[in-house]
């Protein structure tokens, strides 16, 4: 029998339980991919009831596998989303999605009352991105749904909802406070003034910043439960324990996000006009970051390539790179110094890309890459204060395995060592870590 740490891993698109051992290598691994359902305004989101019913599901068989005996449990998942509970500690909304529109008229309320979005920015290191602000989730429903906010007893960020099914404890916590919520001021350390002036305080638990959060029940036994955490923080801890010189980490899937635990300096208004953020680690130190969609918009464009030339959906897995071939690339879809093709939220329009200017599939395949790879390129930078003192980017996600991808960013950043991640679920890798503070966890 194994002994393991086991991870809930949630993503927007894959939602895994990941066991890993003694040594934090990956003995087991289970995933599901869930068709989306709708909220009451007909906009995709997440099927919280089914995703609740899996967690217990596998936790279930997990208890039935005699081939594991699991001695902790943590959570990690993506951020820009909280779980309301009623008084009786049961989900009265659905899991909104961050991309949901949010209503013209009431931010520009909200930022009247409330100060001019970019010197709000600057004070919660929030970018203003609608309901990508999970904080506005809140401010939403108090003003369009106050039927619905008047039930409200507690709003968990969605890590930490995880932990509370298996523990029934209900915490904040600081990596999901600090992603781009739009609740935090990072000058005064403090929930923002907006936040008090709203009454939203009652609704968001206390602040926990230990590791452990409590116990749930594994066959006849109890053991230790995590608070649960913000998948980007999770990624960086492996990085963290295992280098002493300062790095970056480029974070990639659906948002593809640099990450600089070592930055010193403020961010500016122009940085956040670019979608730089801070966000915080597990013990609440700063971390510089900067995103884009990256990943989004390379699956709009493949499933476009598929169609135009007849290829299976995952054929771009099989291109890997010529250099000829990026000799000849062109713009796919925009200057490669801007800072995104595709907004939060926003769709390709294949009518813009004459696909008949290309002859194969890879030729296009290497000059969208190679797009997206040189505004990632403005991205890294950004984050890293134009990479004084950095020699080391790690590359982890699904474009660390991206031939195309890794060699072309290779070539943008010939003052950075590029480097492909070699551990496999970073975020879930990063969850596990954490836990082994835990006394009685084998460090």
């Amino acid at each position: 029998m194994t002994t393991c740490t086991a991870v809930f891993d949630i993503g927007k698109t894959n939602k895994k339980l990941v066991l890993f051992d003694d040594s934090f290598h990956i003995v087991q691994e289970f995933g599901v991919v869930f068709p989306e359902t709708t909220d009451e305004d007909g906009f995709p989101c997440d099927d919280l009831p089914k995703l609740n019913e899996w967690m217990r599901q596998m936790w279930r068989e997990l208890e039935q596998n005699q081939s594991y005996q699991v001695r902790a449990l943590n959570f990690t998942t993506y951020g820009a989303s909280l779980v309301h509970l009623n008084d009786r500690d049961e989900p009265i909304t659905p899991l909104y999605s961050y991309l949901k529109p949010f209503p013209e008229d009431l931010a520009a309320h909200f930022y009247g009352q409330y100060g001019e979005p970019l010197a709000l920015a600057t004070q919660t290191a929030s970018p203003p991105l609608g309901m990508l602000n999970s904080g506005l989730q809140l401010y939403w429903l108090k003003h369009r749904k106050p039927d619905v906010f008047r039930q409200i007893h507690t709003s968990l960020h969605f890590p930490q909802y995880c932990a509370f099914l298996f523990t029934g404890q209900k915490v904040s916590e600081y990596t999901s406070i600090g992603c781009h919520t739009a609740l935090w001021d990072f000058q005064k350390q403090d929930y923002h003034a907006w936040v008090h002036e709203e009454g939203l305080l009652p609704l968001l638990p206390p602040i926990h910043t230990p590791p452990l959060l409590g116990h749930t029940r594994f066959r006849d036994g109890l053991i230790p439960v995590g608070t649960g955490l913000h998948d980007s923080s999770a990624a960086l801890i492996p990085y963290l324990k295992r280098n002493t010189d300062p790095f970056l980490l480029l974070s990639t899937g659906t948002w593809c996000i640099t990450l600089n635990p070592f930055a010193r300096q403020p961010l500016t208004s122009e940085e956040l006009q670019q979608d730089c953020l801070q966000f915080f680690t597990s013990d609440g130190a700063i971390v510089k970051a900067a995103r884009l969609f990256t990943g989004n918009e390379h699956n709009h464009w493949v499933r476009q390539l598929a169609e135009h030339y007849e290829k299976a959906p995952a054929y771009y897995q099989t291109v890997r790179f010529n250099a000829q071939l990026l000799r000849t690339a062109e713009p796919f879809t925009s200057s490669p110094t801007s800072m995104g093709t595709l907004a939060y939220g926003e769709r390709a329009d294949a009518g813009r890309i004459d696909l008949t200017a290309f002859d194969t599939y890879e030729a296009a395949y290497h000059t969208l890459v190679a797009d997206m790879a040189a505004r990632q390129t403005v991205s890294v930078r950004l984050a890293g204060e134009g990479l004084r003192g950095h020699c080391r980017l790690y590359v982890d996600g699904g474009f660390c395995r991206n031939d195309v991808f890794m060699q072309v960013l290779n070539r943008l950043l010939p003052d950075l060592e590029v480097v492909a991640s070699e551990e496999n679920q970073g975020t879930a890798l990063g969850a596990a870590m954490l836990m082994q503070r835990i006394e009685g966890l084998r460090d």
